[in-house]
C-alpha cells in the first residue's frame, strides 16, 4: 500500500511539473490536458485520476508553492516581538530575496499574472481572493498592533497601510516578472520598502527615548 501511495504521489508531482512547464510556455487557456499528459509521460486518464479538469490542475499548481499572498508575513507576527513594523518589513524583504532565487516560484507567479480568469478559471480567482482577504486581515492586525504600540503614524489607518504594502509588493513582482527583470528586485525592492516603512513609522518626539518605537524609529 505504501508503494502504491508513493507511486501515485510521484505521478501527481510529474503532472504538476509538466503543467507548470506547459502553462508557462503556452499559457493556461492555450494548453490542453493532452499536452500536459504527453509532457508528463502519462496517459490522459492518469491526469483525471488526480485532477477533475484543467481548473483543478491549475488550482493544485497554484497551491503547490507559497506565493506573496500567503507567506509575505512570517510566523513572527504572532510572537511577542515588540517592533511589529520591523517584523513586517523584514518578512517582506525576505520574500523578495526568496522570489529572486526561486525559479519555480517565479514561473508559477508569472503564470498567475498572465492568466485570463474568465469562464472556468474564475474558480482560481475566487481562491486568490480568499487568500488575499486572509492575508490582508493578517497585515491589518500587524499594523493595528503597531498603531497601539505607538510605532505607526496616526494618519495611517491599518487597512490602508496593509493595502499600500500589498500593492507595492505586487507592483514590484509584476514589473520584474513580466517586463524583463529590468532591475535588481532584491536591492531596489528592499530600498523601496525601506522608504515605505519610513513613511509608516512614527518618529519619536524630541527627547523621547522610550523603547516602544523599536530600532530604526529614529
Amino acid at each position: 500500500m505504501r508503494r502504491t501511495k508513493a507511486d501515485a504521489e510521484a505521478t501527481r508531482q510529474k503532472i504538476l511539473c509538466a503543467a507548470e512547464r506547459m502553462f508557462y510556455k503556452k499559457g493556461v487557456p492555450n494548453t490542453t490536458l493532452e499536452e500536459v499528459a504527453k509532457e508528463a509521460g502519462v496517459t490522459r486518464g492518469a491526469i483525471y485520476w488526480h485532477f477533475a479538469n484543467k481548473t483543478d490542475l491549475f488550482l493544485a499548481l497554484y497551491e503547490a508553492v507559497p506565493l506573496p499572498h500567503e507567506d509575505m508575513i512570517a510566523r513572527e507576527i504572532e510572537t511577542e516581538a515588540f517592533d511589529t513594523l520591523a517584523i513586517v518589513e523584514s518578512a517582506t524583504s525576505d520574500w523578495l530575496t526568496t522570489l529572486a532565487a526561486d525559479e519555480q516560484r517565479q514561473r508559477i507567479l508569472a503564470i498567475m499574472l498572465r492568466c485570463d480568469y474568465d469562464n472556468d478559471m474564475s474558480a482560481v480567482l475566487v481562491r486568490q481572493r480568499e487568500i488575499e482577504e486572509r492575508h490582508d486581515a493578517l497585515l491589518e492586525l500587524a499594523f493595528a498592533r503597531a498603531l497601539e504600540r505607538g510605532q505607526l503614524q496616526e494618519h495611517w489607518a491599518p487597512p490602508t497601510a496593509a493595502r499600500t504594502l500589498r500593492w507595492m509588493m505586487m507592483g514590484l513582482c509584476t514589473e520584474w516578472l513580466l517586463f524583463g527583470r529590468r532591475f535588481d528586485l532584491v536591492a531596489q525592492g528592499s530600498e523601496a520598502l525601506q522608504s515605505l516603512f519610513a513613511g509608516f513609522r512614527r518618529m519619536p518626539a524630541r527627547g523621547d527615548t522610550s523603547p516602544h518605537l523599536g530600532p530604526g524609529a529614529g
